[in-house]
């Protein structure tokens, strides 16, 4: 009797814990983000209106066109894309916010494998 009303007392518990995805804050500004891929740490910054976003990365800057799916879920489409890759889409999720940051997961649209990283509000 006794476990059954630890393993209740420990379901209730995880039902009553939500991530905050406060992901309107993060529509606009200037931000700085990393993340890594193989053991590798990549940084980029970049600024973002509700329809385009600057990137510099790797003192290469893009501009991408910005569409909203949701308040949580972007598409970044590559203005002037110089190769294959450069062509698809990005689709790019926030899964958790604080009140300067957010953890975000991403891939190609279509793609099943997706990275992850830290976004950082500058202003």
């Amino acid at each position: 009797m006794k476990q059954c009303f630890l393993i209740f007392l420990m379901i209730l518990s995880m039902g009553c814990y939500q991530v905050e995805r406060n992901c309107s804050n993060f529509k606009t500004g200037i931000f700085k983000s990393s993340t890594t891929i193989e053991n590798k740490e990549y940084l980029s910054v970049f600024t973002r209106n509700d329809s385009i976003q600057i990137e510099t990365f790797d003192g290469k800057t893009d501009t991408s066109n910005v569409r909203w799916i949701n308040d949580c879920e972007i598409i970044f489409k590559t203005m002037n894309p110089k190769n294959m890759s450069e062509q698809k889409d990005i689709h790019l999720k926030i899964i958790k916010t604080t009140d300067s940051s957010y953890t975000f997961e991403y891939s190609f649209v279509g793609e099943t494998i997706k990275q992850k990283g830290i976004a950082i509000k500058l202003n």
